[in-house]
């Protein structure tokens, strides 16, 4: 059997590093949590940050079979809370890599606006972690807008990059 290319925990590693990245930048810049935002449907960027952090968490729960928390529940009043909740669901997904799950079993799971859904286990997995830096590339756009420059490259090419 073949090694796969790239792996779920190198993108995990990718949306860590990201989130990480995004967590300092935050706790510097903490007046950007009510900036206005549209982007999935927010009001502000603390709205924005807890559906990332949902979205994971929520995920992360149904590919483990816990109980899925409520998404209104989920805090997203300071930088810490919102963060606090990423951690947890990165602690999850870490705990699911080396379990014995099959990855292309179907699931059944409802989503906030598509309602009953189903797909296999690894394509939920990886919407999961690609989500998030979808939604943080968004961010950065709108960040710079209101005057703070991210100051880390967010591609994945600068996961292992080195100058030549």
């Amino acid at each position: 059997m073949t090694q796969p290319i790239l792996t779920a925990e190198e993108i995990l590693d990718w949306n860590e590093k990201t989130a990480q990245g995004w967590r300092q930048l935050l706790t510097s810049h903490p007046e950007l949590l009510t900036q206005a935002c549209d982007i999935a449907g927010t009001k502000n960027v603390a709205e924005l940050l807890q559906h990332i952090v949902a979205a994971q968490l929520r995920y992360a729960e149904r590919l483990a079979a816990l109980p899925i928390s409520d998404y209104d529940t989920i805090p997203f009043d300071s930088v810490e809370s919102i963060y606090a909740t990423h951690d947890r669901a990165a602690r999850i997904f870490q705990q699911l890599f080396p379990s014995d799950i099959d990855w292309n079993e179907p699931m059944d799971f409802t989503t906030r606006t598509m309602g009953q859904l189903r797909s296999n286990r690894k394509t939920i997995l990886f919407h999961a972690l690609l989500h998030s830096i979808r939604h943080y590339a968004q961010l950065a756009s709108l960040a710079r807008h209101c005057g703070v420059q991210p100051d880390w490259p967010m591609d994945y090419l600068f996961m292992q990059i080195e100058r030549a």
